[in-house]
């Protein structure tokens, strides 16, 4: 709890997403970044010719990160507009520096090219995070790649596939979405300095019409934070599409955490599989045996969130009218942040299931057993064939045997007698021992370990030793 108890507090920033991640959306983060802008600008003027000085540069560099934010509040009352009351605040400690801050730019200048920084740094802390998830799935599909369980479709027992085989396709989708994420990381682009509807008249009008340094301008300013370019053309705000297509990454990422969780929680109901939980964790007020997924519970919760937040910026990009309307602002600046914070938090849960998850593989086994006869009757029918047995005859005996076994376990609870009804019925001509030769669950999971190996060694592994040095990350859940 939180020593703010009177007002209302994100939940995202009492309980869900890390202190890294919030630090990135934070006042410091925006404001000093606001400030590196405004150096970047001066310098780039300063070095293409206009009025600006060495000494007014190093004096805007030396006060990036002591804001006053009480005299840029106090100031932003007066004149309603937050740019300038933070071009006035600097001013205030950067006495001969003043009249050149912000020279020839619009709001967007700070606003827009803050808000592409912070979202490339958020997205490269995105990134750390989802490779160490896929490191911690990696490494439970090798170990569980030989383990048979049943596959479903419908949510029905269909054929058998392995523990470590269904890992693989919940790393699968991550691995799109790293895809994604790293796309959009390397397509970032400033908006750089375009003017108040993107014509860059006014920086037409300090260099008196010298349309080459205008472009180096933007260049000078796009390298100093860390760019290789700029928007080609824009209205006064670099696109909101921008952050609809961000905002759809992060999407793609709830989505398939979301995926990876509800298969963990039925998982989890079928007693197959845990998510790991702590020695005094409650689960139920009530109910003191149970043993509820609430790790993955929450990531189901936070990433339907997510999903549905993304259709905040979608709607904002096509509502967008000629070169700018502010329309945008005040939700983006929450839209935006949440996505972001949102799939922290989902990631960092998804740190701590993945690195400890439990397999029980008694029951694993006994469930596979419990469906095997079925899934088996079309060997045990082609072993009847070879032995001289008509394919029809047998097919039509095997489907009343499957309907008589299956209503004795759905409607009176009994065991499965598939296999006793077949090998008492001479026309099967097998034995026990043959029959039981024939139900190893190791003899129906197909290629599945030999996909795990071939997965990870051709897609994951190369990804993993390129980014060795940020592997090894956890997380401990504290509520």
């Amino acid at each position: 709890m939180s020593g703010n108890t009177n007002s209302y507090e994100s939940p995202f920033c009492t309980r869900y997403a890390s202190q890294e991640m919030q630090y990135i959306f934070s006042a410091d983060k925006k404001f000093t970044t606001w400030r590196k802008l405004w150096v970047a600008l001066a310098r780039a003027e300063m070095k293409l010719g206009l009025n600006v000085t060495e000494e007014q540069v190093q004096e805007l560099e030396s006060h990036i990160n002591d804001i006053d934010y009480k005299v840029a509040e106090e100031r932003e009352k007066e004149v309603r507009h937050d740019v300038m009351a933070h071009v006035y605040a600097y001013g205030k400690v950067c006495p001969k520096s003043a009249g050149i801050i912000h020279l020839g730019a619009t709001s967007c200048y700070v606003g827009d090219n803050t808000d592409v920084i912070i979202m490339r740094d958020a997205l490269q802390v995105i990134r750390r995070k989802l490779i160490n998830v896929m490191n911690n799935l990696a490494k439970f599909a090798d170990e569980y790649k030989n383990m048979p369980c049943l596959a479903y479709t419908h949510l029905q027992p269909a054929q058998l596939t392995t523990v470590g085989k269904r890992a693989t396709l919940w790393l699968n989708e991550l691995l799109m979405d790293l895809e994604d994420v790293e796309y959009r990381i390397s397509t970032l682009k400033l908006l750089g300095s375009k003017g108040t509807t993107g014509t860059q008249a006014s920086f037409m009008e300090l260099f008196e019409g010298d349309t080459a340094k205008i472009k180096e301008l933007e260049k000078m300013i796009a390298e100093e934070m860390g760019f290789d370019n700029v928007v080609a053309v824009s209205g006064q705000t670099y696109s909101r599409k921008v952050d609809s297509q961000v905002l759809s990454v992060l999407s793609g990422i709830a989505q398939s955490c979301s995926k990876f969780s509800n298969d963990m929680r039925i998982l989890q109901s079928f007693k197959e599989m845990e998510e790991p939980r702590e020695k005094s964790q409650i689960g139920s007020s009530a109910m003191a045996y149970k043993r509820n997924p609430m790790r993955c519970e929450r990531i189901t919760s936070l990433a339907r969130y997510v999903m549905i937040d993304s259709l905040n910026p979608a709607f904002t990009a096509g509502t967008q009218w000629f070169e700018r309307t502010l329309d945008d602002s005040a939700n983006k600046r929450i839209s935006v942040a949440e996505a972001f914070l949102g799939v922290d938090a989902i990631l960092n849960i998804m740190l701590n299931v993945t690195d400890g998850m439990v397999v029980y593989p008694e029951i694993v086994r006994r469930r596979v057993m419990a469906e095997l006869p079925f899934m088996a009757t079309e060997n045990i029918m082609m072993d009847a064939v070879k032995k001289g047995g008509n394919r029809q005859e047998l097919h039509e005996r095997i489907r009343e045997y499957s309907m008589t076994a299956a209503m004795e376990v759905k409607q009176f609870g009994r065991e499965n007698n598939l296999c006793e009804l077949i090998v008492n019925d001479p026309m099967f001509m097998i034995t026990k021992e043959e029959l039981d030769s024939v139900l190893k669950p190791e003899n129906y999971t197909g290629r599945s370990a030999e996909q795990v190996d071939e997965y990870l060694e051709e897609y994951i592994k190369p990804i993993l030793n390129a980014n060795k040095d940020i592997l090894g990350e956890n997380f401990e859940m504290k509520n």
